[in-house]
């Protein structure tokens, strides 16, 4: 009984796999940082342009003899959106600083899993901010009849277009997250499943 498992070692069906990983795994890990530090700089580029357009965006639209004017900070949802993008962006700032050391000092489960769970905060965090904005926006440009809400953005077009800007660029972030986050998931999983 012996000898079969010795002559199963010694296939080369199982030693194949043990010099492979070690030519893929350099080019992939090297792939997967440049990967990971672009989508950080790209989601903090996204956000840091969303805040640039929320913030310069105003207008103004005269209504029964008064002058109303349209601002960002008019709105909850806008203003929570504005603290969620700047939140994003600041720690996708901090995020490159952590993967660029963490690719330099070797790669560790622990850190790989932080980073996992730090790109699942912000991600959540992106998208609340999104969804809050988007609703609002919604019911800006388009109404809600049933409510007796009716939509402003018949007004203040410029206002809502530079808003809707600033969203599809938070969306951009959400997005370059959800697929950091995919990244970072897969990461830990191989390394756990790895000896």
């Amino acid at each position: 009984m012996a000898s079969p498992e010795v002559g199963r070692d010694k296939s080369p069906f199982m030693l194949q796999p043990k010099s492979l990983p070690s030519t893929v795994s350099k080019s992939s890990k090297t792939s997967s940082f440049k990967a990971q530090i672009m989508l950080r700089v790209f989601a903090a580029a996204f956000t840091l342009a969303a805040i640039c357009v929320m913030t310069t965006s105003s207008q103004s639209f005269p209504l029964l003899g008064f002058t109303i004017k349209a601002h960002y900070s008019d709105s909850s949802a806008m203003r929570f959106l504005l603290v969620t993008d700047a939140i994003v962006c600041a720690f996708s700032v901090l995020s490159v600083l952590f993967v660029y050391r963490l690719s330099r000092s070797g790669s560790d489960t622990k850190y790989c899993f932080y980073l996992f769970l730090h790109d699942m905060v912000i991600m959540g965090l992106a998208t609340s901010g999104c969804s809050a904005a988007t609703a609002v926006g919604y019911i800006g440009r388009y109404g809600e009849e049933k409510m007796g809400w009716i939509a402003v953005c018949n007004h203040v077009r410029k206002f809502c277009n530079q808003m809707t800007i600033s969203m599809v660029l938070s969306y951009l972030a959400f997005c370059s997250y959800f697929a950091l986050s995919v990244m970072s998931g897969n990461k830990v999983m191989y390394q756990y499943e790895s000896p």
